[in-house]
């Protein structure tokens, strides 16, 4: 199931980070104030498309715990900041090279990914518990 999980994920990811790579390129085009804020948008861009291409295909369970969007909200919150953080941190450390702006989003990317798949999986999307612990 996890593998399936998985390349649906990675499907799902790759079509949330071509939105946000668009939305990003498009307002470092038109001179937007702020390059961080620009990545900021860009991530934002995939969030609603990324929840419910998640929820129908990647993780389509029939029994949820309830409340998937308020933690996805808090998941994708937290892996914001990360993405930007890293994105920024990759510009600072290599600003002289000129392919710096897209290195920098792909090891941002990466870096959020991994921590969205694992809190989509066990955080957000987990399965409701049948019974009670003793």
């Amino acid at each position: 199931m996890i593998k399936r999980e998985a390349v649906l994920f990675l499907f799902v990811g790759s079509t949330t980070v071509l939105t946000d790579l668009l939305c990003y390129n498009l307002l470092l085009w038109l001179n937007f104030s702020s390059i961080n804020l620009a990545k900021g948008l860009g991530f934002l861009a995939g969030l609603a498309f990324s929840y419910a291409a998640n929820k129908k295909l990647t993780f389509a369970h029939t029994q949820h715990e309830k409340g998937s969007l308020p933690r996805y909200l808090i998941l994708y919150s937290i892996t914001l900041v990360v993405n930007v953080i890293v994105n920024a941190i990759v510009l600072n450390s290599l600003q002289n090279w000129s392919k710096v702006v897209t290195f920098a989003f792909i090891i941002a990317t990466g870096a959020s990914a991994s921590l969205n798949f694992l809190g989509m999986k066990f955080f957000v999307f987990r399965m409701k518990r049948v019974g009670k612990d003793p």
